[in-house]
């Protein structure tokens, strides 16, 4: 059996994400009764960007599943400068039954997924959040019932890791994708393409449009993220000024209105109020953001337990 990775949402079929999402549900259930990393099992979780959520539900996850949280600062470690991606991940790999990394380029975790011979984990990319939309689904799973069907509107910058995690992992679900964005912020041609591909394939569609209203129209859920992601804090003037590109697309009570009157609201956090939320759609009755929060670690256990059981399977040693 391959060795098996989770570094972008399709790395797992449609039928694996249901499996994934229902593991997390009975998880969140009963947070104590899968104990897969009892030993302790060790993990190593290496941080190259700013982290509150991640650092918290990861080390919670863990150490919930019996293991222990080998938390590294990449800082410190400086991966791919003072020594490579191929001989961290071979040492890493040595010590520890998964590797959880939040780092920059895709490039580097697909570096590291090829040497370290153990599951690693996407735990944010500048081109995915997977586990995000993991805890994502879960949410409006609980909110809205079965995934496939429903329609997500997302509003805001569409070239970001959010919109195209999205773009793949409501598609794989057989969801109804819309993204919401200026023409100048547009996701990946070939992340779009495989979008796609998937929604065709389990019966959902994509749209990618400028019409914030359009995005959202009669949806179940609406979602949108900070315009302003890590790395491109010396925009920010222009990203959240008077003429920023994103001003139309901001999610306020007027935007949520044209969604289907249940919608939940989902925002990933950090927040900004006032910039791509109101106060009264994130504080309002519409909002599952802390049910979100939540979901991280229980769709986070549910994904870790999961690929180091696809291991152990393949590699009974």
């Amino acid at each position: 059996m391959p060795l098996r990775h989770f570094l972008r949402d399709d790395d797992v079929t449609h039928e694996e994400q249901a499996e994934i999402l229902a593991r997390a549900a009975r998880i969140k259930g009963a947070p104590f009764t899968d104990r897969t990393l009892v030993g302790p099992e060790v993990v190593a979780v290496l941080f190259d960007k700013q982290t509150l959520r991640t650092q918290l539900s990861f080390s919670a996850a863990i150490a919930h599943l019996g293991g222990y949280p080998m938390v590294v600062d990449g800082k410190l470690a400086q991966v791919g400068v003072r020594e490579s991606i191929a001989d961290v991940a071979r040492v890493m790999g040595r010590e520890s039954v998964a590797i959880v990394w939040r780092t920059y380029g895709q490039d580097r975790i697909e570096e590291m997924a090829r040497y370290a011979q153990v599951p690693v984990i996407n735990a944010l990319t500048d081109d995915f959040h997977p586990c995000q939309i993991l805890a994502d689904l879960l949410t409006i799973q609980e909110h809205k019932g079965a995934l496939p069907g429903l329609t997500l509107g997302y509003c805001g910058d569409g070239a970001n890791n959010m919109a195209q995690s999205y773009l793949l992992g409501a598609a794989l679900a057989g969801m109804h994708i819309r993204i919401g964005t200026p023409a100048s912020h547009q996701p990946k041609p070939e992340i779009l393409a495989r979008a796609e591909e998937l929604a065709a394939e389990h019966g959902g569609s994509v749209l990618v449009t400028d019409d914030p209203v359009e995005t959202v129209s009669g949806a179940d859920a609406v979602a949108t993220d900070t315009w302003v992601s890590m790395g491109q804090e010396k925009e920010k003037d222009s990203r959240q000024g008077a003429e920023s590109p994103f001003a139309r697309f901001q999610v306020n009570a007027g935007l949520m209105a044209q969604a289907d009157p249940g919608a939940v609201f989902l925002h990933c956090l950090p927040a900004y109020r006032g910039f791509e939320v109101t106060e009264d759609v994130i504080d309002g009755p519409q909002s599952v953001v802390w049910d979100e929060s939540e979901n991280r670690l229980h769709a986070q256990k549910a994904i870790l337990a999961w690929l180091v059981e696809q291991h152990r399977a393949g590699d009974p040693t």
